[in-house]
């Protein structure tokens, strides 16, 4: 397993945050690789033309080809932002600033030997700048203000965790590898790779819209854990007009994104509804037995009961 070795300096100085440069590349992770089942809607919207857009760009596809590894994704493209909240423009710059040496160099800890496109072509970090950039803007940014709002709302949740639970209770919720082990030990990974030691350095947990959590850093002194947010793509999905008719369009998008297990909180955030309208269609939608319900520590999550996937998928019978 993977750890970090922290201090009493490094865990006071840690935030929660979220990244619009992180968030792009999970997304290109997820176009490029099998998804959850709560991925797919989206990403059947975006990877006709992903792929369309990747075939014009030779280097776009070699890049790719050669940064992402089973376990290993190249350090340049997963560098923590300097601070949380930055615009993607602004994010973007600490990359677009390496040399074609540097981009060549993590993409051999990933894959050797590199194609000969990647080797004899100049201006490597301004051809990821723009992969980046189209992928923000046709797949993320559209979707930002919801999705800002998802990651925030997370944010907060752990935030308040951690000053009830301290940090052997925020962790244990990030993934299911990551864990305090104690003696100044965070378990981040199952991976089989040295204990990183952050001790004294900038620690960052990001939220963000991924499949698993990831560990990335910006030497010497910057370090991050990347972990998937919770709700997921709650309220991604539009609600068909058969069941709008049927609930009405607040609750038809309430039980829609509950297809996973999601918190109150998440479904403000993803809905933009207040959280007494969020509560009472809640309330109504797990009294028709159309949700099921639990509470997961100061928590309660809420998915689809079997009838209300029925429901929901337009299948109403027995």
């Amino acid at each position: 397993m993977s750890e970090f070795l922290v201090d009493a300096d490094t865990l006071a100085r840690a935030r929660f945050g979220l990244s619009q440069v992180t968030e792009t590349v999970a997304a290109l992770k997820l176009l490029l690789q099998p998804v959850d089942p709560w991925f797919r809607s989206w990403k059947d919207t975006h990877v006709t033309a992903f792929e369309e857009r990747l075939a014009a760009e030779p280097v776009w596809a070699a890049v790719i080809d050669s940064a992402f590894g089973r376990r290993w994704t190249a350090d340049f493209l997963t560098q923590p932002p300097l601070e949380p909240g930055l615009a993607f423009a602004a994010e973007l710059t600490q990359l677009t600033e390496l040399d074609d040496d540097r981009i060549r160099a993590d993409l051999s800890v990933v894959r050797t030997p590199l194609p000969p496109l990647l080797l004899t072509t100049s201006g490597l970090s301004a051809g990821v700048g723009e992969l980046l950039t189209w992928v923000w803007t046709h797949t993320v940014e559209p979707d930002w203000p919801r999705r800002r709002r998802v990651l925030q709302a997370d944010v907060v949740s752990r935030t308040a965790k951690l000053s009830e639970q301290g940090w052997a209770g925020v962790l244990s919720g990030l993934g299911p590898d990551v864990r305090w082990i104690g003696d100044g030990r965070i378990q981040v990974n199952s991976s089989d790779f040295p204990i990183t030691d952050v001790r004294g350095q900038d620690l960052m947990f990001i939220a963000a819209h991924t499949q698993r959590v990831n560990v990335s850093w910006r030497l010497p002194d910057r370090f991050a854990l990347t972990y998937p947010v919770t709700g997921i793509f709650a309220g991604t999905d539009v609600p068909a007009e058969p069941l709008v008719d049927l609930l009405g369009r607040n609750r038809a998008r309430i039980l829609t994104a509950a297809a996973e297990p999601v918190s109150t909180t998440a479904l403000v955030a993803a809905t933009g509804l207040a959280l007494a309208t969020v509560s009472d269609h809640l309330r109504v939608l797990t009294a028709a037995g159309l949700l099921e319900r639990r509470r997961s520590g100061r928590s309660v999550l809420y998915w689809q009961s079997d009838t209300g996937s029925r429901v929901s998928r337009g299948i109403v019978g027995v």
